[in-house]
């Protein structure tokens, strides 16, 4: 079976401080994959470390076939056109419409075509459910609506990993079952999708794969019920 994440015996730094040691990820094609733990474990950081945004000093780790060990500053670019970001703040241009920010996106990844980038943001604004909201800027959209834009964001290179922090922690459960059967149908379409989390209840009702963070390890678990209270 294709992994597009592998990571092996990986130490995680933030600045020069090991933050996880002793790493073991594998996440499958088409795996939905939870990464929970207290806030401050590492879940934030080991996500970074996937996209390039924190240097990946030892051990070995492959992301959508891209080394990991090796990738120098100028190669980051590529590796993030083969993931999409979700962020729980959004991280959205506030000044311009929901087309407009998809478009943004699209040029700076190389797409030269303006038409091409035209089609593909319509594209992935209908997969949304926001097919009517495209000339909206991210004010006039509800926090459901926001992120649901973020999705399609993150779904315009049409990426073979999901990367997904907290993407629910700012809406209330309703809106958050939305994204979750959004995120689930990604999944189901053959990405592989790795989301932290806190909401458990998320988990329990959709269900996958769940790797806990504590104590500078990531250990996969088969249940939420083989967590003491005060691990979680």
């Amino acid at each position: 079976m294709e992994h597009p994440v592998q990571i092996s015996e990986a130490i995680i730094l933030q600045g020069k401080i090991p933050v996880l040691n002793q790493v073991n990820l594998s996440v499958a094609k088409g795996e939905f994959v939870y990464l929970i733990g207290k806030t401050g474990s590492g879940k934030s950081s080991l996500l970074k470390t996937l996209y390039g945004e924190l240097p990946f000093t030892s051990g070995s780790g492959m992301v959508a076939g891209m080394a990991l060990e090796n990738l120098k500053k100028s190669q980051i670019p590529f590796l993030r056109r083969k993931l999409g970001i979700v962020f729980q703040d959004f991280q959205l241009l506030t000044d311009r419409s929901a087309m407009e920010n998809l478009l943004f996106v699209l040029k700076a990844t190389g797409w030269k075509s303006k038409q091409e980038r035209i089609n593909r943001a319509n594209e992935v604004l209908a997969k949304v459910g926001l097919e009517n909201k495209g000339y909206k800027i991210p004010a006039e959209l509800s926090g459901g609506e926001q992120q649901r834009l973020v999705i399609a964001r993150a779904l315009l290179n049409n990426p073979e990993v999901i990367l997904a922090d907290e993407p629910t922690g700012n809406l209330d459960p309703d809106v958050s079952d939305e994204v979750m059967r959004m995120l689930q149908d990604i999944c189901k379409e053959g990405r592989s999708v790795i989301m932290a989390t806190h909401d458990y209840r998320l988990i329990e009702e959709f269900g996958g794969t769940i790797y806990h963070v504590a104590n500078g390890s990531v250990q996969k678990i088969n249940s939420l019920k083989e967590l003491v209270p005060n691990q979680q």
